[in-house]
């Protein structure tokens, strides 16, 4: 199991286009996502799930990857996040 936490940066959090990218990058992979927020676990590959955590900037999120590709996942994942949100 590999994992990491992130503070969001983006000014509006992880609002629905961000969280839309960010949905498609996680789908990419086979290993099982989940993102947690606000004191909330959700599945990272399913985009109104992760609207729902309501992230926004200057919030820690922890996404945890176990799976085939977990290390692959979490290292094009972590890049993704801070290149973008």
């Amino acid at each position: 199991m590999q994992s990491f936490k992130y503070t969001i940066t983006d000014p509006v959090g992880i609002h629905a286009r961000p969280a839309g990218n960010l949905v498609k990058v996680i789908k990419e992979f086979a290993s099982a996502v989940t993102i947690s927020g606000n004191g909330k676990t959700v599945d990272a590959k399913k985009l109104m799930s992760v609207m729902t955590l309501g992230i926004r900037q200057g919030q820690e999120v922890e996404l945890t990857f176990e799976g085939p590709d977990e290390e692959t996942a979490c290292a094009e994942v972590e890049r993704y996040m801070k290149e973008n949100i």
